[in-house]
């Protein structure tokens, strides 16, 4: 019953978040009217949400995450809880690219959309809570694990957990840092290009070239005249 994104309420709300990298959010939908039960003893309501599908390692879908929207794409539904998950999520996420041997993971699908305005190829994932973010389910072929840290008691013990997780699997885990509570807040107060330089000192210089340089070829064009115009894949919309 939902849509996709484009030209969605959805849209303007992520847009106005500062997110701008859309590329690859197919599991990203829009309803007009999803509904919200604020609890037992009040009516059913409808708002406007965006629908995440949580999938397993194989790409089935296992659950939903809801985030309900004021009508006018400015923020969040007015209500107690715009955001709710349902469905099995523990080992689960909300998936943005296939994995092999390099993956970074989050908490929020805000953080991790964030993250992927800089680091625009690298697969990602967006686990929802602290908690699920500490029992994500690691693909057989990776090898190197970008977390992003929320910067909070939660977030430092989803990292302490995940880390100790994937050098058990052997698998390289390095942690993300925001400068404020996590990495949408970084690029709503900071913008883009101060958030591109604070990852790019984080990960490692073979992901840097691998995973930064489609962006590195967008800001190189833009200062060409008509520069635009070669860019083959661009990293909006």
């Amino acid at each position: 019953m939902s849509q996709p994104i484009s030209g969605t309420i959805a849209e303007t709300y992520l847009r106005r978040r500062g997110i701008t990298a859309l590329h690859g959010t197919a599991n990203l939908r829009f309803h007009p009217r999803c509904y919200y039960w604020p609890d037992p003893d009040s009516p059913t309501e409808t708002w406007p949400a965006i629908i995440a599908a949580v999938t397993d390692l194989g790409g089935t879908i296992t659950g939903a995450h809801r985030t309900w929207l004021d009508p006018s794409g400015r923020d969040k539904a007015p209500i107690d809880t715009p955001r709710r998950a349902m469905g099995h999520l523990l080992g689960n996420a909300v998936r943005f690219g296939v994995a092999h041997d390099v993956m970074a993971a989050g908490e929020g699908i805000e953080t991790m959309l964030s993250l992927r305005c800089v680091v625009p190829t690298m697969p990602m994932v967006a686990a929802l809570s602290a908690a699920h973010l500490a029992a994500i389910l690691f693909p057989r072929t990776l090898r190197r694990l970008y977390i992003a840290r929320d910067n909070d008691p939660a977030g430092d013990g989803a990292v302490a957990n995940l880390i100790d997780r994937s050098r058990e699997a052997g698998i390289e885990a390095i942690t993300l840092s925001p400068r404020l509570g996590d990495f949408n807040e970084d690029l709503r107060a900071a913008g883009i290009d101060a958030l591109r330089a604070a990852i790019r000192v984080q990960i490692v210089p073979e992901d840097v070239v691998r995973f930064m340089a489609l962006e590195a070829a967008a800001t190189a064009s833009a200062k060409v005249p008509g520069g635009a115009a070669v860019l083959s894949h661009p990293v909006t919309g």
